[in-house]
């Protein structure tokens, strides 16, 4: 059953913020009652690891989730050791979110995207076993892994609660998610209904498995950009929604943008965009579109649009603050809903 309503809160953190402010951040939002932070890793810009370990040193309660890496450029065997080592840091905290990655930036570091769901079924099932603390021995397509485990000498060999999350756009992934993850991690700048038809193929892959739509968690990455001045929230999703249009069309398309503003964006954003030609690019971004995919605006404004993504099955809202005052969108959001 769908819920309107929810107490879960989290937040989520890309390279907006220096690194020793976001944990200040995080530290704020544990106090405030967030129940998680995410760390995203996208661009190469800054990696999910480090920021995570930082966070669990600086905090008590939190959880910690990777939001998220991808499934080709690390090993399953380095995978399962980084988290294994992180859950030795926060023990029982830590969420492992994975995703498929996009173009161009793959190909541009020389990874090869074929077959991506067969490669992510291949992660998955390994890295679970891994964590579970067995030995594996695997001959799949693109995971090839003889007798190998966590080889823990010294420490804690039991089997470690480490949920792993499929971060999922495409609705084909979004059924590998149900099939054989904890959880998906719901893509951000879509519209609320985009999550009717993404619910749907979710349930096909729990039913595959035996499972119901209810036993899958389903956070979602949602664009918050809190002020107290309207146009000047406005304007902060804006610039992130320019960038993001033009370089991953995965997230233009679920978001139903016309070929048209994308089109006009690409003509100015080089790669990787420099933030003069995202600037000039803006202009090409309707405001009525970055109300209807971004909660933005004032806190009530903001409020009101999470719940819309609450109402189309989202577990746990997780906002990506994109205000100068990060604290008052925490505070925003600190009773839950």
């Amino acid at each position: 059953m769908l819920s309107k309503t929810s107490n879960r809160v989290a937040l989520y953190l890309q390279d907006k913020h220096p690194l020793r402010d976001a944990i200040e951040y995080v530290k704020y939002a544990e106090e405030r009652g967030f129940e998680a932070v995410w760390q995203a890793e996208s661009r190469l810009v800054r990696d999910a690891i480090t920021p995570l370990a930082a966070f669990g040193a600086t905090s008590e309660r939190i959880k910690l989730g990777s939001g998220v890496i991808n499934n080709w450029t690390r090993n399953v065997g380095l995978i399962a050791a980084t988290f294994v080592t992180l859950d030795d840091l926060a023990p029982g905290r830590v969420m492992c979110g994975i995703g498929a990655w996009w173009e161009p930036l793959a190909s541009k570091v020389g990874v090869e995207r074929r077959r991506p769901l067969q490669a992510m079924r291949e992660v998955v099932t390994v890295l679970r076993r891994l964590f579970r603390m067995e030995t594996v021995s695997y001959q799949g397509e693109f995971v090839k892994v003889r007798e190998i485990d966590i080889d823990i000498v010294h420490g804690d060999r039991s089997p470690r609660d480490i949920p792993i999350y499929i971060g999922a756009t495409g609705f084909k992934m979004m059924e590998l998610a149900g099939e054989v993850a904890d959880g998906v991690l719901l893509n951000y700048c879509v519209p609320p209904e985009y999550n009717d038809l993404a619910l749907e193929h979710l349930e096909i892959g729990a039913r595959r498995a035996g499972r119901s739509l209810a036993d899958i968690d389903r956070p979602q990455l949602i664009v918050c950009s809190v002020d107290r001045d309207h146009q000047r929230a406005i304007q902060n999703s804006t610039e992130l929604l320019t960038q993001y249009l033009a370089q991953q069309p995965h997230i233009a398309k679920a978001s139903g943008v016309q070929q048209e503003v994308v089109d006009n964006i690409q003509s100015i954003l080089g790669w990787p965009a420099t933030h003069e030609q995202v600037h000039q690019a803006m202009k090409f971004v309707p405001e009525g579109l970055v109300e209807h995919i971004t909660a933005s605006g004032t806190p009530e404004e903001c409020r009101a649009k999470v719940h819309e993504y609450l109402a189309k099955g989202c577990t746990c809202p997780i906002l990506y603050p994109l205000g100068d005052d990060v604290r008052l969108m925490i505070d925003t959001f600190a009773d839950g809903f």
